[in-house]
């Protein structure tokens, strides 16, 4: 068995998976509140102390320190870092100063209702009043945000014939009269949250909401925080190292095809 090959092998699987996350990082370059992820790759000094209680091949006599052929692809991550702030001069677009998402009552294609969580705060008022996203979800309020409720009191209501303010603490005026407050939660632990659509998270199993710590300010978007630049420049980085891996694999298969043509006849 020639080890070479599967190192290169795995190299390249490696990096195949790091240019797909970039790829979407930079398709989403221009979403409004969009978090860039990032690619790792776990060797066997990494993976060393989870062996040790590693039961997945249980049949196999495993000892510690035997040779992995190649890297092995890790976990992704999210960059919740704040992206640059847009103004709009639009009075239903927000954003979020600090660490928090704005709760919306996501509805899918098959009716079922669920909380969403984004930070991208381009909103709209319908005709009758409600504050919902661009796709027509509903905004929760911060009782329904708070409380994970999705009763359609905790949905933000106004008079679409008469404008409106917010100030920094998501409070909503309309004609000098108090009409709610956007709800802003924050997670406990962001590992408890996953990637929904482009902008949007959800609450896996044994996620939890709390009290977000920000402001709000109207008018104003929240840009993706992926620099297009830095992205570019490490696709060039990943192709380099994908070649890399490609010549190793051709020079592999030079000398075994010298050995078994040329040096096999003599």
């Amino acid at each position: 068995m020639i080890k070479g090959l599967y190192t290169a092998y795995t190299g390249m699987i490696n990096q195949m998976n790091r240019m797909d996350v970039l790829t979407n990082n930079l398709a989403n370059s221009a979403t409004n509140g969009f978090k860039k992820e990032g690619a790792t790759t776990q060797s066997f000094d990494s993976m060393f102390s989870y062996r040790i209680k590693d039961s997945s091949s249980y049949y196999l006599n495993d000892r510690l320190g035997k040779v992995r052929l190649g890297a092995k692809i890790g976990e992704n991550y999210t960059d919740h870092s704040q992206g640059s702030l847009r103004e709009t001069e639009n009075n239903t677009d927000f954003s979020i100063g600090g660490a928090g998402f704005f709760a919306i009552a996501f509805t899918n294609k098959a009716g079922q209702s669920s909380i969403k969580y984004t930070r991208d705060g381009a909103f709209a008022l319908t005709k009758e009043g409600y504050l919902v996203t661009k796709d027509g979800d509903f905004v929760l309020n911060q009782n329904g945000a708070s409380n994970s409720d999705l009763n359609r009191n905790n949905f933000i209501r106004l008079d679409p014939n008469h404008p409106f303010t917010v100030d920094t603490s998501g409070n909503i005026y309309q004609d000098n009269q108090f009409m709610g407050q956007i709800g802003v939660v924050d997670i406990e632990d962001y590992n408890y949250i996953e990637h929904y659509g482009e902008n949007m998270y959800q609450l896996v199993d044994g996620g939890r909401v709390k009290d977000a710590n920000v402001e709000l300010y109207q008018g104003v978007l929240e840009m993706s925080n992926v620099n297009v630049v830095s992205e570019m420049v490490e696709m060039i980085t990943v192709t380099r190292a994908y070649e890399s891996n490609q010549k190793v694999i051709q020079t592999i298969d030079e000398t075994m095809d010298k050995a078994v043509n040329q040096l096999g006849k003599l």
